[in-house]
């Protein structure tokens, strides 16, 4: 009896030491397919494009000061049918116009006017330039010296008479970049996994980057460069 009993312990003995083997193996195979997956490659891909604008905002302000309120605003509105007709000369339709009413101060009612004011009201008027137009915008500026000539003096604060050149087709570039962003950046991928002796496997995670639009140069605002970067995790398989 005792010794039946000691071939069932070493036979269970046996079919646990080959039971951990066989989980050893499992578990080391395992181990090494993780350790294959954590191997990646990160790349980014990058897409490019000089677009035109496509819309011109484009805003004209000028500026009166008077004692007299009623000669103020009579001097305003014959400067800003002066401005319009210009524009109208120029090509430009009533609906590419629009004229902002006149922003009057009176400097004595302000707290720092005192009363050593020379004049004591003054004007300010904007006529504003919406079309998609762009040559013809940029060839009328040319001519803004015809207005000068005319007692009309153009200024203003430089941030809000600037002309902003506005591009608006953006999603018609989109899906075309993105394919072009995302082949960059596999053939940067394919490059390193060469360079490393490897092959480069399926793709782990994606990321499109913010598309950004923004004038070529100082010289071109007119010409947009649109950008996005796309960054792409790869594995590498040996």
């Amino acid at each position: 009896m005792s010794q039946t009993n000691g071939r069932g312990a070493g036979a269970i003995a046996l079919g646990i030491f080959l039971g951990l083997a066989a989980l050893g193996l499992l578990l080391g195979r395992g181990a090494l397919q993780v350790r294959a997956l954590d191997r990646t490659v990160t790349v980014k891909g990058l897409a490019e494009r000089d677009v035109p604008a496509d819309i011109a905002l484009w805003p004209l302000q000028f500026s009166a000061a008077s004692n007299d309120a009623a000669a103020l605003y009579t001097t305003v509105e014959t400067n800003a049918a002066k401005v319009v007709a210009f524009l109208k000369d120029a090509g430009f339709t009533d609906e590419e116009i629009t004229v902002a009413p006149p922003v009057v101060t009176d400097k004595l009612a302000q707290q720092w006017g005192g009363d050593n004011v020379p004049l004591r009201y003054s004007a300010l008027r904007s006529v504003t330039v919406y079309t998609p137009r762009i040559d013809v915008v940029r060839a009328t500026q040319k001519r803004l010296g015809e207005l000068g000539r005319d007692g009309i003096v153009l200024g203003g604060d430089p941030y809000q008479v600037q002309t902003q050149y506005l591009f608006t087709k953006l999603n018609e570039l989109k899906p075309a970049m993105i394919e072009e962003a995302t082949r960059n950046a596999r053939e940067v991928a394919e490059k390193f996994a060469q360079d490393s002796r490897s092959q480069l496997g399926r793709i782990k995670s994606a990321q499109q980057g913010q598309f950004t639009v923004e004038d070529r140069d100082q010289n071109n605002p007119h010409v947009k460069k649109v950008r996005v970067v796309s960054t792409v995790v790869y594995y590498l398989v040996d």
